[in-house]
């Protein structure tokens, strides 16, 4: 019982790390989103945060039931994944937010969205609850790259 407790806070640590390099990134971001040419359909800059913090919870969930499973070979291979999408999720608001760079963005940002789907299938393979946990993120990440697009095209001097 302690063991899994500690699993699933060790996922939690571990996908908040990711969520704190991506922090460390956006420490400007409403500042600069707020200077963005927007579409209409562009969120408020205050949702980002609630709706991170609930899709990292989602994901260390995922995680820690993936790593509750005895098959071991589907099991690391769905791990490894996704370590790898995590990092990818933190090197896109350094891309994006501390660095500039729109198109870079927008093509990591289609990466980081086929690492998910990746991973989604990997864990749906191993524990089907944990594949399902990631499609509010992959709908999110979705989201996500459509707006990165969209500012990008409408902010070429601030995004170029």
């Amino acid at each position: 019982m302690i063991a899994n407790v500690l699993a699933l806070v060790g996922w939690l640590l571990l996908c908040f790390a990711a969520a704190a390099v991506g922090a460390f990134a956006s420490a400007e971001a409403p500042t600069f989103y707020g200077q963005l040419v927007q579409p209409a359909w562009a969120p408020p800059a205050w949702l980002f945060g609630p709706a991170w913090t609930i899709l990292f919870c989602a994901m260390a969930t995922a995680a820690w039931l993936v790593s509750g499973q005895r098959r071991v070979r589907p099991t690391r291979a769905a791990l490894g994944l996704f370590v790898v999408q995590l990092v990818a999720n933190g090197l896109w608001s350094w891309l994006f937010f501390a660095w500039q760079l729109g198109a870079a963005s927008f093509v990591e940002i289609l990466v980081l969205w086929g690492l998910i789907l990746a991973t989604l299938v990997a864990f749906w393979r191993v524990r089907p609850l944990a594949g399902a946990l990631l499609l509010p993120y992959l709908g999110w990440v979705t989201f996500a790259a459509a707006l990165n697009f969209a500012l990008w095209r409408a902010n070429p001097t601030l995004l170029g």
